[in-house]
């Protein structure tokens, strides 16, 4: 076969509407975004080359959405997502839903259909090139909010309230669509309207109602923090008040790290595990840092505390979600702590938090492996094998839920990237790639299932194609083994639950990584090590049918 040699292309500089809204990202911070280019976005790719940002082509709009989210974790910035309009956003829309529960900032930006006269509808049904019913409505039924520009001050005007929110508020995807038309007309937007603004910093919280939650923390004997994700900006503010008061800290898996694991005060991320749960219901004061308190996150419907529960949130509707509130405090989680801190003064912290601390992590290690001995002793291991500073990635997998989240110790937020609450399928791998390009200082593994990799294994190739060092390690039950046993439970013979399996270490090798397989803890316990030393797309498959500890 022949070669063929491109001739290069020089980028024509048009300062187009899409233009503008890049710059305007650009502004902020942003030098990656995620998506796939498409006949109707180009101009939003038009001036990634000049502007110096990165463009990320995922093999699939959902892995688009997941791998932003990892960057947005391990940056602080919002991932954003350029989609073609129709199939491509909606492709992406679970990952916008897994950045709504949970509370995660994200930008997605799509091509809609051209202007028409006014007050004409945008749907013509005419048949034109990925025509959909009601594109804007159907992402803004998923996201905080989503807008349909007229004008390239309108879309700029779009972005810098995007930002506001992330700065101000509870930070949550929105979704900003372009006109057809727009996106490709040029404008004289340049300068101030484009630049980054500044934030107002967050307001003091009610003076007095600090002064009544710090009473509260100061009069009591047994007083417990749990910290959801609200808190990851507030970790130094969490530790200094932690050990204030001698109190210990449980958080959600959100939050995990946000509070030093190896901190003796520290009951880790096991909120979910029954030992954990009932010490933080059983404080005579519950002071609770950003978190709905939901079922996801707690595995039973409501917490029921029985002490006294001071709330700071900074959405004031939530001081009373799903647990009524003594003393609610709305506001930024920093400077409610630190106003907290300040209130208390100076004192000595109630003594034998830490054995209590440990006590109870002995009862949650014995609860763990009795809920599921096979994961738990498998998770051990992998965790054992990890990095100090590895970041970590997880799915809605057996593996990670019954095992590595609970048995993993972070030091630090955004170290161990998962989704509590919308728990899909198909995030692990993504979002590594997303958290490698963001942190490259730093080794990086996807810990998942076999029923969830099938979810997103076309990005194996990204990883490639970017020439990441991402390793991944499939842990292969046969097929989705939780729902095989709510089969069993609910008396149900197995059915479509036992699914045949590739050769996985092939299959990497295929995609153009290499390939391990292992059956026992001291192949495992060798295999993490070197193939993270070997850097490259590395995937380590564990037979768990066959693995024997």
């Amino acid at each position: 076969m022949g070669t063929t040699t491109e001739t290069p292309v020089e980028t024509t500089v048009r300062r187009t509407t899409g233009w503008v809204v890049i710059e305007t990202l650009h502004g902020y911070g942003v030098d990656t975004v995620f998506g796939i280019p498409g006949t109707h976005n180009l101009e939003l790719y038009r001036p990634l080359g000049p502007l110096g940002i990165r463009p990320v082509t995922t093999r699939h709009e959902q892995g688009a959405g997941y791998a932003a989210d990892g960057w947005s974790l391990r940056t602080g910035l919002p991932g954003v997502v350029i989609t073609t309009s129709g199939p491509g956003l909606l492709n992406a829309l679970s990952a916008a839903g897994t950045a709504f529960c949970e509370s995660r900032p994200m930008i997605l930006i799509a091509p809609g259909p051209a202007r028409g006269p006014a007050g004409a509808p945008a749907f013509a049904d005419a048949g034109t090139l990925h025509e959909t019913k009601d594109q804007l409505g159907a992402a803004s039924a998923i996201v905080e909010w989503g807008r349909r520009v007229q004008s390239a001050e309108e879309a700029v005007e779009a972005i810098h309230d995007a930002f506001a929110l992330f700065a101000t508020g509870r930070p949550r995807p929105v979704y900003l669509e372009i006109p057809l038309d727009l996106l490709e007309e040029q404008t004289a937007l340049d300068g101030d309207a484009l630049a980054p603004r500044e934030h107002a910093p967050a307001p003091a919280p009610d003076a007095g109602l600090v002064a009544r939650a710090a009473e509260l923390l100061r009069q009591a004997a047994d007083p417990v923090i749990l910290a959801g994700g609200g808190s990851r900006a507030a970790g130094a503010e969490l530790r200094a008040l932690a050990e204030r008061l001698g109190a210990p800290v449980v958080t959600t898996l959100n939050a995990k790290g946000v509070l030093d694991e190896h901190h003796p005060l520290s009951l880790g991320s096991n909120l979910r595990l029954a030992a954990a749960r009932e010490r933080a219901r059983d404080a005579d004061v519950l002071l609770v840092v950003g978190s709905k308190l939901g079922d996801a996150e707690l595995w039973v419907d409501r917490l029921e505390a029985r002490g006294s529960v001071i709330r700071v949130d900074v959405l004031a509707s939530q001081l009373d979600r799903n647990q009524p509130a003594a003393v609610g405090i709305a506001g930024d989680a920093r400077a409610a702590l630190s106003a907290l801190l300040a209130e208390l003064g100076d004192g000595e912290p109630r003594e034998g938090a830490a054995a209590a601390v440990a006590a109870t992590l002995e009862r949650v290690r014995t609860e763990c492996a009795a809920l599921s001995p096979a994961n738990t002793a498998l998770a051990e291991l992998i965790a054992g094998a990890l990095p100090a500073d590895a970041i970590v990635t997880t799915d809605s997998s057996q593996i990670g839920y019954w095992g590595l989240l609970n048995v993993l110790r972070a030091s630090e937020p955004n170290t161990a990237l998962y989704m509590a609450t919308y728990a899909t399928l198909g995030y692990g791998l993504p979002a590594a790639l997303g958290a490698r390009i963001a942190s490259p200082e730093r080794p990086v593994v996807a810990v998942v299932g076999d029923g969830a990799l099938m979810f997103s294994l076309q990005e194996l190739m990204t990883a490639v194609e970017q020439r990441l060092d991402v390793t991944v390690v499939v842990v292969d039950n046969g097929g989705y083994a939780e729902i095989k046993q709510n089969e069993a439970d609910a008396g149900i013979a197995p059915v479509g639950v036992d699914l045949v399996q590739p050769d996985w270490a092939a299959l990497a090798d295929a995609f153009g990584g290499s390939g391990r397989r292992v059956a026992d803890a001291a192949g495992l316990a060798e295999a993490i090590p070197a193939a993270i030393a070997a850097g490259g797309l590395q995937l380590i498959h564990v037979d768990q049918t066959r693995f024997r500890g």
